[in-house]
């Protein structure tokens, strides 16, 4: 593999069954900026996304994960990493495309989350009135809500860590950078990335033994007292908030999470974490056997994650009726 091939994630489209309040969430709470509607879905972006668009909102039945969407470092990089996912038989085939992005090749996951890895994007041009002076900012800040800066990362549940890890790892070229595991064998979490972030991609064990479903998209405000703000806000409008502020050992975020109206989770990442440049990092391992490494690993303060964070995922289990 000739150095990072994938360097970026670039959107991610989720479900709902309420567009409506989804999109008043998305919008008014967080800030982001409509850019186009077409068919049942609406794109989006925040005032520091550089594209077209780094969420995608599509009205469905129930919430969910539509797919998530990196983009390679050139045509030649995507091409060297569609012939790597044909070899796995995950592979799904070539799209024409969607609003802001080219041509797009589908896969899924081991675990049969929906991707698609893509290189050619629309940037975002403001229109005068949302001209910022800060040139290297695409658009003002908007005064809406409280707003996001950018999309940080996506979090995914799994029947099993560890093959869909290696898969990121071997297949696509990420970079463990932190795991999460109980004893010798059993890997209960690992947070990947293709660049100095920590991650742009989190997997965790489905504690309900499901596959395939999506645990949270993360943005990012850059100043902890943004969670504070937001937080005040969730509580006025009814907006539930699942836990935090608080902060994460694993990856030192500084974090709260919500449910925005159609069912999705959504983390609001208060600071940068950590950064991470040594070419020869070596990855962070908490022992969850460890008192210190159980404790610290998920929470470093605030209060503890409740059982939800474990087994709450898009879309919902069905509970087997009694006979």
């Amino acid at each position: 593999m000739e150095g990072f091939d994938v360097v970026q994630l670039a959107h991610a489209e989720i479900y709902t069954p309420d567009p409506e309040r989804t999109l008043w969430f998305f919008k008014e709470l967080l800030g982001l900026e409509e850019t186009a509607r077409e068919g049942q879905s609406v794109y989006l972006r925040a005032y520091e996304d550089w594209y077209h668009h780094t969420l995608k909102i599509t009205e469905a039945k129930e919430p969910g994960l539509g797919h998530i969407a990196w983009r390679t470092a050139s045509p030649e990089a995507l091409e060297r990493r569609v012939k790597a996912l044909e070899a796995t038989g995950l592979g799904e085939g070539w799209t024409e495309g969607d609003l802001g992005h080219g041509p797009a090749y589908r896969f899924r996951t081991p675990d049969g989350h929906r991707m698609e890895l893509l290189f050619e994007v629309e940037y975002y041009e403001a229109p005068p009135e949302k001209r910022s002076k800060l040139k290297n900012r695409p658009s003002k800040r908007p005064l809406r809500g409280v707003p996001v800066r950018r999309l940080d990362h996506v979090n995914c549940l799994c029947h099993e860590v560890t093959p869909n890890r290696r898969f990121f790892q071997e297949v696509l070229g990420f970079k463990l950078r932190e795991q999460k595991v109980r004893g010798e064998g059993e890997e209960l979490g690992a947070w990947l990335s293709v660049s100095p972030l920590v991650h742009e991609i989190g997997l965790m064990r489905d504690a309900t033994g499901s596959k395939g479903r999506f645990h949270h998209i993360a943005f990012w405000y850059g100043y902890p007292q943004h969670l504070m703000d937001l937080a005040d806000l969730c509580v006025e409008y009814d907006i539930r908030i699942e836990a935090g502020p608080g902060k994460h050992g694993t990856t030192q975020a500084y974090f709260m999470y919500v449910f925005e109206p159609g069912g999705t989770r959504v983390e609001l990442f208060g600071d940068t974490g950590y950064l991470i440049f040594d070419p020869t990092w070596k990855t962070v391992v908490w022992d969850v056997t460890n008192l210190n490494d159980l404790e610290k690993s998920t929470i470093w303060f605030g209060g503890q994650l409740p059982d939800t964070f474990y087994t709450y995922g898009t879309p919902p289990v069905r509970e087997k009726a009694e006979v």
